[in-house]
């Protein structure tokens, strides 16, 4: 029996679908990795994660099934063994499973015990799950093989350290949420390792996918609690890792331990990739957007250009009566330091337009909030327009204060395809443009240097739909918003528990208020990427029509 082995972690970005292309990066993989005793693929490696409904289609699961049977006479060849993630039909039920492919055949087949049902997970409406696995043997060495969750309670660990494991390789399909790194090191995997006394090897996957995102940050935990390997957050990676068998049991050799990424950095990143994946994968040419001159616009211009390279990227400055000299100036030169095409489309022959055609319906009625929603509707329709004349997709640019209590015009300033800073609160926004001012991330694109006139950071906010309009006159201000959002939307709290935190009633009851009568908008909004435990749809489903109130 071997006292060494190399361990290859196939960190890689999957494609939910495209089984084909999946199982090909498989074979590439294992050309590259030839010198190594296992190859590792993250979770559902062959479809794709999460496919949701996808993987009810029995055809899928048939061509999966018949791409392992081509990846398992492949093992057949000098090379090593290989563990890929895949669904499987057993006695009629599907699971989601790992198959251990070696020597030409699928050598084993392990099921993944403890499905997640909570947040953006909904395994249990998908899969059966299996019984408490046993490990499998490769090169004479017993490996447990927990899939996800099934590390995140210990009852699958102890078991397999029961049956023999000697080490645990956890495949993984964990999407990124604010400080998700340390929670999975030390809040589990450290734990699993240091209660069984066994190394641990959690291989996550990277890339996005529609609302999700995973941010890779593979790593290996020695029996110890000892962080060994630490593969990059947010790239594809291969990292051969090398284990050692001493009187004590496997350890993994000392390998490279990176830094990830800080925060906010981690947050940028996030919105960066998910719509890189986002735009490539459906087959856009690159994105439009309305660069206002205002903070979140010129956000979302900055992660559009290092997401896709400036010269994928169009913004259009659609100025009305109301759009202040500074904001056509701002907007000039933000998308002249990112690198972008810039249009202007003055859209007052629209609003006269309507103005007309709607006079005789609306005599007698002072302008309002309809005339203000008119203008953001047109800017809409305009850039809708330029979507479809040249094919580029329209992001939208709301953050998530505004859309938690609806300072959002519907079919407006919410129309689009993508939303990046959907799950991302005003104070975070502020928080990556400082930070994007002095940093290029690593897998930005985009330029280096600042990309954010100063002055869009330190100005007031402003709609600016109608004279000398400021969003605090509508809003509480966002440092004082955003807290009270924090506790209403991630934290579920009351309004008596706010107030008893020192929060205003009033304003905490306005607030409530607005969340709830702004779920409507929220369901008909683009998708976002999701950045904190509780974004709007995936993690939070509330009823739109509800009479409930907290207090």
């Amino acid at each position: 029996m071997p006292d060494t082995l190399k361990i290859t972690l196939a960190q890689h970005n999957q494609s939910v679908g495209d089984i084909r292309h999946n199982a090909d990066t498989v074979l590439a993989a294992r050309k590259r990795a030839k010198g190594s005793d296992l190859l590792v693929f993250p979770e559902l490696h062959l479809i794709g994660y999460p496919p949701e409904d996808l993987i009810l289609k029995p055809s899928l699961i048939e061509r999966a099934a018949a791409e392992l049977e081509v990846l398992a006479q492949a093992s057949a060849s000098d090379g090593p063994a290989m563990l890929v993630g895949s669904a499987f039909v057993l006695d009629g039920a599907l699971h989601n499973g790992v198959a251990l492919l070696d020597g030409g055949k699928v050598a084993a087949v392990r099921l993944k015990h403890e499905l997640p049902n909570y947040g953006t997970f909904d395994e249990v409406r998908l899969f059966q799950p299996g019984p408490l696995p046993e490990p499998v043997i490769v090169r004479g060495t017993m490996i447990g093989v927990p899939i996800c969750e099934d590390i995140w309670r210990p009852e699958v660990c102890r078991h397999l350290a029961d049956f023999g494991a000697e080490m645990f390789i956890c495949i993984n399909g964990s999407p990124y949420e604010i400080n998700k790194d340390a929670l999975r090191v030390e809040g589990v995997a450290k734990r699993r390792a240091v209660d069984t006394g066994l190394p641990l090897a959690y291989l996550n996957r990277v890339g996005g996918q529609d609302e999700l995102v995973f941010d890779g940050a593979s790593f290996v935990i020695n029996g110890d609690g000892g962080l060994a390997v630490q593969l990059r957050d947010w790239e594809a990676e291969e990292a051969t890792t090398r284990w050692t068998k001493t009187a004590k049991g496997w350890r993994c050799d000392r390998g490279e331990i990176p830094e990830l990424a800080t925060h906010p950095e981690d947050i940028y990143c996030a919105m960066v990739l998910a719509l890189r994946d986002y735009v490539e994968r459906n087959g856009f040419p690159g994105v439009v957007l309305g660069l206002s001159g205002g903070i979140d616009s010129a956000v979302c211009a900055a992660i559009a250009a290092d997401a896709l390279g400036p010269q994928r990227v169009w913004s259009v400055m659609l100025p009305s009566r109301y759009t202040a000299r500074e904001s056509l100036d701002d907007a000039r030169a933000c998308a002249e330091a990112l690198g972008c095409r810039h249009s202007t489309i003055p859209i007052a022959p629209a609003v006269g337009a309507f103005d007309e055609m709607l006079a005789e319906s609306f005599e007698g009625r002072a302008p309002d909030l309809a005339e203000e929603n008119l203008q953001s509707r047109i800017r809409g329709v305009t850039l809708m327009a330029l979507s479809n004349k040249f094919g580029p997709m329209l992001l939208t640019t709301g953050n998530k204060s505004e859309m938690s209590v609806g300072y959002a015009t519907i079919y407006g300033d919410m129309a689009g395809g993508y939303n990046p800073l959907k799950d991302a609160y005003k104070s975070t926004v502020f928080a990556i443009a400082r930070w994007r001012n002095r940093h290029r991330p690593r897998i930005g694109l985009g330029p280096e240097g600042p990309v954010i006139p100063e002055r869009i950071i330190t100005r007031a906010p402003s709609a600016e739909l109608r004279e000398d309009q400021r969003d605090d006159d509508s809003l509480p201000p966002y440092e004082v918003l955003d807290p009270i959002l924090l506790g209403l939307v991630e934290n579920d709290k009351s309004v008596d528990q706010l107030v008893a935190e020192g929060f205003d009633r009033e304003t905490v009851q306005h607030v409530e208020r607005l969340l709830h009568l702004a779920e409507y908008k929220r369901r008909q909004a683009p998708p976002g990427v999701k950045l904190t435990a509780r974004n709007f749809g995936r993690d939070r489903r509330y009823p739109i029509t509800h009479a409930f109130r907290s207090g």
